[in-house]
């Protein structure tokens, strides 16, 4: 019996991704369909070989594969082991389709930081909590992709803009708890959300991601320090869940929450009259 493909898919609330598909298949093999949406495909174990516009194409795990929109596609395993593969589906409010020509052409980019930014972006929409990091990610993602697709109007070193910078360094200090998504932020401060991630990541030399988190980890501190339990805190300190806070804060801090409130010595100050 064919051994049976795994499968986990899902919807996330980031505007532009329309789905995101992880999948193990060793014989399966997909007849010639096409998608609305752009794919994006990175492959992490085995490889794929697979047809498009009438010539043949292959994605060994170096590489990163775009499929656009309304071209048909085929999809095979390229070796007897089968292979493991992520792929984000984009609509083309990420990528215009004025681009679907020159995705036909070099659908598949060798560029190791594409790569593993893909990756990453991965990585934040397969955690709760995370829709800030997985946005600013996708646009820097978006940016990348345009670059191979559009090379005549690639950008030099990011523009340095401290006022649009402080503008979102205000607007993550007043939204701490309940936070702001990115498409959100852009027009409150009218800009592209790619130039206001740059912005900020210039101006401040951390994302505006980590930003956020480092805030509402030191949040959490001083409310440890007042005696707050874990499980209150996360969510008074702006994380999905306790286990959200507790895989930050041992990030940043070294320890779990539990820990440091363990840790905690509570202040003895002096009685009136005492002399001290």
């Amino acid at each position: 019996m064919p051994a049976q493909p795994e499968v986990t898919a899902w919807r996330p609330g980031v505007p532009g991704v329309v789905e995101v598909f992880h999948a193990h298949f060793t014989e399966y093999a997909y007849p010639m369909h096409v998608h609305t949406a752009w794919t994006l495909l990175i492959v992490d174990d085995g490889a794929v070989r697979y047809d498009l516009d009438r010539h043949e194409h292959g994605t060994p795990h170096d590489t990163v594969t775009l499929l656009p929109p309304h071209v048909p596609h085929n999809g095979s395993p390229a070796g007897p082991g089968g292979f493991r593969k992520r792929v984000l589906y984009l609509d083309t409010s990420l990528l215009g389709e004025d681009l679907v020509g020159s995705a036909v052409d070099t659908p598949d980019l060798r560029d190791p930081v594409l790569r593993r930014r893909v990756g990453q972006l991965h990585d934040a929409l397969d955690r709760p909590g995370e829709e800030l990091e997985a946005a600013s990610r996708l646009v820097l993602v978006g940016e990348r992709l345009t670059r191979h697709l559009r090379p005549t109007q690639a950008t030099g070193v990011p523009r340095a803009d401290p006022v649009l910078a402080r503008g979102l360094r205000e607007l993550l200090d007043a939204r701490l708890v309940e936070g702001v998504p990115l498409e959100e932020a852009a027009a409150l401060l009218h800009a592209h959300p790619a130039h206001l991630v740059r912005a900020f990541s210039t101006a401040y030399g951390i994302a505006p991601h980590q930003y956020l988190t480092s805030r509402r980890v030191d949040r959490a501190r001083r409310l440890l320090l007042d005696g707050s339990r874990p499980g209150e805190v996360a969510a008074a300190a702006g994380f999905f869940d306790q286990s959200h806070l507790t895989r930050h804060f041992r990030r940043l801090v070294g320890v779990t929450p539990g820990r440091y409130a363990d840790g905690r010595r509570v202040s003895r100050r002096p009685r009136a009259g005492s002399g001290a």
